[in-house]
């Protein structure tokens, strides 16, 4: 029998999935892998009872539907000021994990290298291994998770070809702030390199931080591939709509790689999705205080534990620090935590480059009565761990 292609020997499968299948296995509350319990809006759900009972049912234009391009551009220059055109500037895709592939194989030959932070999604590191580039690790330094100017200033000095940013960041919540932006702007233009921005959490972030878009920063636009999604922002992460948004040169050659990667995002939930591509600044600032709430609540809980956490400025992740409660690894702790019925968390590890074992992953996109559920499951299973 052949052997398969040696650069997926350079990851594993995702550790986030994975964590759900422990989660049914062991009837834990999942709190590892980042979806919501709740339901979307009713209007967007109304929207798609309309969409499917419509003639939306074969393939829309390849890189996204026309209505929904123009909603999207409208949407995106309402938040960013920039003047996106839809016929110049979007391609949609199937979520924000085909958009970073998409903008990975738009800006990456094989062999070039690419700058990926530390902790970071999973994602980003296969990507660039699967376009047959390098990964360069910078590490993002807890507990701020800032990064060290002449580490990062020593990796654009190997002569990246782009460089991934996560903002708002999953795992840390990192918010990145304006001077940290300008800085990683400066030596993308001094060595001529792309930033990937994925910036699927815009829209969850906590005062006083604020989401600057990388590709409004001076002379930026031009060298940035933003990678977004609706998932997160209306919950509908199983809706799988993402999209690219960059200058006309790089979106034409980011259309041919999606393309032949998928053809194009599914018609009907295009369709369907522009209802909630039109909503008015109340939903955004609902968004923002549901989600403030329930930072809060699950906070509160974990002060309760003793453990040190991380404490976000966006996105919806906690780091929880299991360090002492003696474990030789996280995947240890993370297995323990969510067997007989306990809290499905995802190991820390996976996330860093760094050999850094203290850390498991929770999320708190569910709805209330789940996080109070979870977090007296995870205080339980704490205790008893304590105890052992």
């Amino acid at each position: 029998m052949p052997l398969p292609a040696r650069r997926l020997e350079g990851f594993t499968e995702s550790v986030i999935r994975k964590m759900t299948r422990v989660a049914k296995q062991h009837g834990a509350i999942n709190l590892a892998q980042g979806f919501p319990d709740f339901d979307p809006p009713e209007a967007l759900v109304e929207a798609l009872a309309r969409a499917i009972r419509g003639p939306h049912h074969q393939y829309s234009i390849t890189w996204g539907a026309q209505n929904f391009r123009e909603a999207l551009a409208r949407k995106i220059t309402r938040f960013t000021g920039l003047p996106i055109d839809p016929e110049r500037h979007l391609v949609a895709t199937c979520g924000s994990t085909e958009a970073m592939m998409v903008a990975m194989m738009t800006a990456c030959n094989p062999g070039d290298k690419v700058i990926v932070f530390s902790p970071f999604y999973e994602n980003y590191a296969a990507d660039a291994i699967l376009c047959g580039a390098e990964p360069i690790y910078v590490p993002l330094h807890p507990p701020d998770f800032r990064f060290d100017p002449e580490e990062l200033e020593k990796a654009f000095a190997q002569k990246p070809k782009a460089l991934v940013l996560c903002n708002p960041s999953n795992p840390s919540g990192k918010v990145f702030t304006r001077e940290e932006l300008l800085h990683i702007a400066a030596l993308a233009e001094k060595h001529d390199a792309f930033v990937l921005s994925d910036e699927v959490y815009e829209h969850i972030v906590y005062a006083p931080h604020t989401h600057i878009p990388f590709a409004t920063l001076p002379g930026m636009f031009e060298r940035t591939l933003t990678c977004g999604s609706l998932s997160k922002t209306y919950a509908i992460t199983g809706w799988r709509l993402g999209y690219v948004a960059a200058h006309e040169k790089l979106i034409e050659s980011a259309r041919k790689v999606h393309d032949f990667l998928t053809v194009g995002a599914a018609a009907p939930l295009q369709e369907a999705a522009v209802a909630a591509l039109g909503f008015g600044d109340d939903y955004y600032a609902g968004l923002t205080r549901e989600y403030t709430a329930k930072r809060d609540l699950f906070q509160a809980a974990l002060r309760s534990t003793s453990l040190p956490f991380t404490e976000p400025e966006g996105a919806y992740y906690v780091l929880l620090d299991i360090s002492s409660l003696g474990f030789k690894d996280d995947t240890e702790a993370a297995l323990k935590l969510a067997e007989n019925g306990g809290v499905a968390g995802v190991p820390g590890s996976s996330f860093f480059r760094e050999p850094v074992q203290r850390y498991v992953r929770f999320h708190f996109a569910k709805k209330e009565e789940t996080l109070r559920a979870g977090a007296d499951a995870l205080a339980a299973r704490i205790d008893l761990l304590r105890k052992r």
